[in-house]
């Protein structure tokens, strides 16, 4: 290397230097932005059942003019109920996938990088409203922290490219808290019109954070100021309107058009909770503390948690508003890890405010620095490894690649989900196969395939007639094909979907969950071997 190489090295970090200490929020946008965006190519598939047969399908049905869900209306004449879902978050999903359509995108998988980025850039907010509440209390070096780890978090780009509506409500319950912390906003009444939009945003994507908004409306009408009682009462006043005005405009409005009353989906959905509390996954009413211990990496973990615990007092519009909805979670019966994860910022941000004020005075680490730096040396160093594989993680490749293979196939009418060694069947992702007049045949142990074929000689429409059949899982895998095979002869083999080496890895450790590998095959249901006494039918 020549002295101009070293030279332009050395003035290269020193840049970067210089920018990390005078002008830090724009690395860390940056790499947010960047792992970001390695997501949004990579990461491809849903997480979980919510983001996917709640979300992607009902708009990707609705754009095409079929309801998927019946959750318009669409089984009036049948007496069909609401079932308590917020159309809030699938109409987003309307809008921008009648847009792609109007600009002739029709392919899933392109229909699904553009919903990646944006979900990807709307999750940004949180990572600049996260810094500017860390830098506020806890200075630029507590700032840099929260932010960093906001922005790189291991698993946070990944959730944040999905549609999930506990990620999707996180930003609008960040910017409520700046609106009411900022020095220049907090004083002016307009700040708590928007507070209150912010939260109503919040409440139409995910009704639990109703929690949060509580918690923050209480701390705004009795923190202590310098303003009257009643200066604070106009606070809360617009705030409880702006909020009430948002759902009504959304959840009442929606539901009065639909339904014929206001809220029938919000009613509907307390109502479901409640019977079927029981019914989800459960735990102690310490659970989420495990989660947030997990998930944030011990022993850096128990940092922040102390550090978010321990400032309660002190900084109460931080903590409140997430505590009450912590504690919600953790008193209900149905606890499943995504449903806190609308809290993991604010446990960050004031986890890093609240341990870095502890630190500066703690006898015990100022004499064990190099502790404390081998804690942090060990958690960047498991997130680095994690970030890059999470984050280029394709979940539930194998629902999603073997319905985006049919959606390829231009002579497709319908198609069978064959699972004869189990009782029920993996629900397909409709949405990659790019049509809703699909009525998948399932073929489960309580549904034979002369059940489904004497059905089918009943239906004279031929989109109900399959010509497509999907053997998820290798459990009897030989004995199901040979099995079909005897009764539709002319069944051809078309190709094998593997799934994800991760998909693999989460089946292992918990086997509930499904991503097996998936065999195509293809045949002609005029073309069968029937039993003599169908023959003589």
């Amino acid at each position: 290397m020549n002295l101009n190489e070293q030279s332009e090295q050395f003035s290269f970090k020193e840049a970067i230097r210089n920018l990390w200490e005078e002008k830090p929020l724009v690395l860390i946008v940056f790499a947010a932005i960047l792992i970001r965006l390695v997501a949004v190519i990579f990461s491809k598939g849903f997480a979980f059942h919510d983001d996917e047969f709640l979300v992607l399908d009902p708009a990707g049905s609705w754009v095409d003019g079929y309801d998927y869900n019946s959750w318009l209306g669409g089984r009036a004449e049948m007496n069909h109920a609401p079932e308590g879902p917020s159309l809030f978050f699938p109409g987003i999903h309307y809008f921008i996938l009648k847009y792609l359509k109007w600009r002739g995108v029709m392919d899933p998988q392109h229909r699904m990088y553009v919903i990646r980025g944006i979900m990807a850039a709307w999750s940004l907010i949180t990572v600049v409203v996260g810094y500017k509440i860390a830098e506020f209390y806890g200075g630029k070096k507590v700032g840099r922290q929260a932010g960093l780890l906001l922005a790189i978090l291991w698993f946070m780009p990944m959730l944040s490219v999905r549609d999930l509506v506990e990620m999707f409500c996180i930003p609008p319950l960040m910017l409520a808290t700046w609106f009411a912390i900022n020095p220049k906003r907090k004083d002016r009444l307009m700040t708590y019109f928007w507070i209150g939009i912010f939260c109503g945003i919040a409440f139409n994507t995910r009704f639990q954070t109703a929690m949060f908004t509580g918690g923050l409306g209480l701390v705004v009408m009795f923190r202590k100021n310098e303003k009257t009682l009643m200066n604070r009462i106009m606070q809360v006043f617009l705030f409880g309107l702006m909020f009430l005005a948002t759902v009504v405009a959304v959840q009442g409005l929606v539901d009065m058009i639909i339904w014929g009353r206001p809220f029938a989906e919000f009613t509907a959905y307390i109502q479901y909770n409640i019977d079927n509390s029981r019914g989800y996954p459960n735990g102690p009413w310490y659970n989420y503390f495990l989660v947030l211990g997990g998930i944030l990496v011990p022993p850096i973990s128990l940092l922040l948690l102390f550090g978010y615990f321990r400032s309660w007092k002190k900084y109460t519009i931080l903590f409140l508003p997430a505590f009450c909805f912590f504690a919600f979670h953790s008193i209900f019966p149905n606890k499943q890890e995504r449903f806190i994860l609308p809290m993991v910022p604010f446990v960050v941000v004031l986890g890093c405010i609240g341990w870095n004020e502890f630190l500066s005075t703690s006898k015990y680490w100022q004499k064990h620095p190099g502790l404390l730096k081998g804690f942090w040396t060990f958690f960047w160093i498991l997130n680095l490894i994690a970030l890059p594989v999470v984050s280029t993680m394709y979940t539930k490749k194998s629902r999603v690649e073997s319905m985006y293979y049919l959606y390829q196939q231009k002579d497709l009418r319908n198609f069978m989900v064959e699972e004869s060694n189990r009782g029920d069947v993996t629900q397909a992702p409709m949405f990659y196969a790019g049509n809703w007049y699909f009525h998948p045949r399932e073929i489960s142990s309580q549904h034979t395939l002369l059940q489904d074929y004497l059905y089918l000689r009943t239906v004279p429409d031929s989109l109900y007639h399959p010509n497509y059949v999907l053997f998820f899982g290798k459990e009897k895998k030989d004995e199901r094909i040979a099995a079909f095979k005897n009764f539709y002869p002319n069944a051809a083999y078309q190709t094998t979907i593997e799934p994800s080496y991760l998909d693999i890895l989460i089946w292992k450790l918990n086997p509930v969950n499904r991503n097996e590998t998936v065999y195509i095959y293809k045949f002609d249901d005029k073309v069968v071997n029937l039993p003599d006494s169908v023959k003589r039918m």
